[in-house]
């Protein structure tokens, strides 16, 4: 996972686009938007990283750090 990537994401890409990168994704297609990763691992990642951030930041009207501490605290929860 990488940050700069997941920025560029919420700051550039609407969320119909990020859902659809997300299906490109799933089924094995090239997105129609760039989104760099090592695999399609990573890029899925980033993409759903970057829906949930948009997400939070429009659901609850929060910045960028505000929701990026959120989706990290929630992936750090999972985790353990």
């Amino acid at each position: 996972m990488k940050l700069p990537v997941i920025k560029k994401l919420v700051e550039t890409a609407s969320y119909e686009q990020l859902l659809a990168a997300e299906q490109a994704i799933c089924e094995e297609q090239v997105p129609e938007i760039t989104i760099d990763g090592d695999d399609e691992g990573e890029q899925l990642t980033h993409v759903m990283a970057a829906q949930f951030i948009q997400t939070e930041m429009k659901e609850k009207d929060v910045d960028y750090m505000t929701a990026l501490r959120s989706y990290t605290s929630r992936v750090r929860t999972s985790i353990s």
